[in-house]
């Protein structure tokens, strides 16, 4: 951020917060050679102000020499001030959640809670299929879990991560990952430690990001990325991934969704007319003139 910070003081009353969240998408490369190898990252991100019109951006990382400072400039394009409060959200990856680090001095950063629901939500619908504890009379196998408990367990983990009591949560991970483990789990019970382990390194990575989520939804602020699904959907998903074929460059990609990110922020005739001053643009179809009938 620009400016002196004693100076920050002396700025006019900044208008309402402005809400940023960022997330992440894969492309397909052009060098593929299996369906697990050959992608690359694309960041997508939409920065919405309490009033005025969205804008959004992407780049590919790898290409993207200076992603701060084009972060930097699609705020500044909506007059985002120095003084002046902004909410990033994050999905809790690493090169995402460093981005908005040290860009302005009144952000805050927080781990969105639509990628926690998430995992959770996935977490449980596997507990779902465990075995069911044996009946009165049938002898137990050892290390079977109950999963009622289980069930109960991550219903609790979920209220503690919504309170952003980080340091119970983190007791009840460790509580859970000890009654998951056995020498011989069965295949449901070795794929729910398996989510619950990444679950945990997760939320220990992020502990810092995590703020009580309900306060913050009491008081009418974001806690959630969701709007920014739109955005991968429109600027990654439906043009360069679902029903695609396309395989793309790093650069052809990064290219593609500069043009992509100015046609959705409507500021795409702005920069032609800048670049050509006779350049007009009327904003309206256009009318294609009538072709003459072929012959006979």
């Amino acid at each position: 951020m620009g400016g002196c910070p004693r100076d920050w003081d002396a700025l006019p009353r900044p208008d309402m917060p402005l809400t940023v969240g960022l997330d992440g998408g894969y492309v397909h490369s052009s060098t593929q050679t299996s369906r697990k190898d050959g992608w690359f990252e694309v960041i997508a991100g939409k920065s919405r102000p309490t009033d005025g019109a969205a804008k959004c951006f992407a780049f590919v990382q790898k290409i993207e020499t200076k992603p701060r400072r084009r972060l930097f400039e699609v705020l500044a394009a909506q007059g985002m001030a120095a003084n002046q409060s902004v909410t990033f959200l994050t999905d809790g990856g690493e090169d995402i959640r460093d981005l908005p680090l040290y860009l302005y001095p009144q952000a805050e950063h927080y781990l969105d809670w639509f990628h926690i629901t998430m995992r959770l939500t996935v977490m449980t619908n596997t507990a779902k299929s465990l075995p069911p504890l044996p009946t009165a009379g049938h002898e137990q196998a050892e290390g079977c879990v109950d999963r009622d408990q289980v069930a109960k367990d991550l219903e609790r983990l979920k209220w503690l991560l919504w309170h952003g009591n980080t340091f119970r949560a983190d007791q009840a991970l460790s509580w859970l990952e000890d009654d998951l483990y056995s020498e011989d789990p069965g295949e449901t019970q070795r794929k729910l430690a398996k989510y619950l382990k990444e679950f945990a390194g997760y939320i220990r990575a992020n502990t810092a990001w995590i703020p009580n989520y309900g306060e913050h939804r009491r008081c009418g602020e974001a806690i959630s990325s969701a709007f920014v699904e739109s955005t991968v959907n429109q600027v990654v998903s439906k043009r360069m991934v679902k029903k695609q074929q396309m395989r793309w460059s790093p650069t052809g990609a990064h290219l593609f969704l500069q043009v992509r990110t100015q046609v959705l922020n409507n500021d795409l005739a702005t920069h032609f007319q800048r670049w050509y001053p006779d350049f007009t643009h009327h904003g309206g179809p256009v009318e294609l003139a009538a072709q003459p009938s072929p012959p006979g």
